[in-house]
C-alpha cells in the first residue's frame, strides 16, 4: 500500500495551496481517509476526514471554513484546498488512511496507512 502525498510549498498569508494523495494498493473506496499536520517541536494534529463516499466530512475548528477535503474514488485521489492560509498553517501535512472503516476519524492512532508528508508554509 502506498499513500503519496504532493502540491506543498511555499504560499503568502490568505494564499491558497492544493495538496493531492494518491493511493496504491488498496481499494481505495473502502477506506476513510484524513489529513493530518506536525508543525516543528509540536505534536501530529488532526486537519480532516473524509468517508468512503465523500458525502461526509469533519474538519478542525482551526481550519474549518478555510480547508476543504474531497475525494475521487475513480482516480484513488483524495485532496485537501486551503484557503486563506495562515502562519499557523505551517506544517508537514500527512496524508493517512483507515482501512474498511464506516466511521470518520480524527485520532491519528486510528488510522492504518500513512504517506510520507508533504512540507508547507506560510509566510507573513
Amino acid at each position: 500500500v502506498q499513500l503519496q502525498a504532493y502540491g506543498g510549498g511555499l504560499v503568502q498569508a490568505g494564499g491558497s495551496l492544493r495538496l493531492s494523495c494518491v493511493v496504491s494498493g488498496r481499494t481505495f473506496s473502502n477506506d476513510v481517509m484524513g489529513w493530518f499536520r506536525q508543525a516543528p517541536g509540536k505534536e501530529r494534529e488532526f486537519v480532516a476526514t473524509i468517508s468512503r463516499s465523500g458525502g461526509s466530512t469533519v474538519y478542525a475548528d482551526s481550519v474549518k471554513g478555510r480547508f476543504t477535503i474531497s475525494r475521487d474514488n475513480a482516480k484513488n485521489t483524495m485532496w485537501l484546498q486551503m484557503n486563506s492560509m495562515k502562519p499557523e498553517d505551517t506544517a508537514v501535512y500527512s496524508c493517512a488512511a483507515k482501512r474498511d472503516s464506516l466511521v470518520l476519524l480524527t485520532r491519528a492512532a486510528l488510522y492504518d496507512y500513512w504517506g510520507q508528508g508533504t512540507q508547507v508554509t506560510v509566510s507573513s
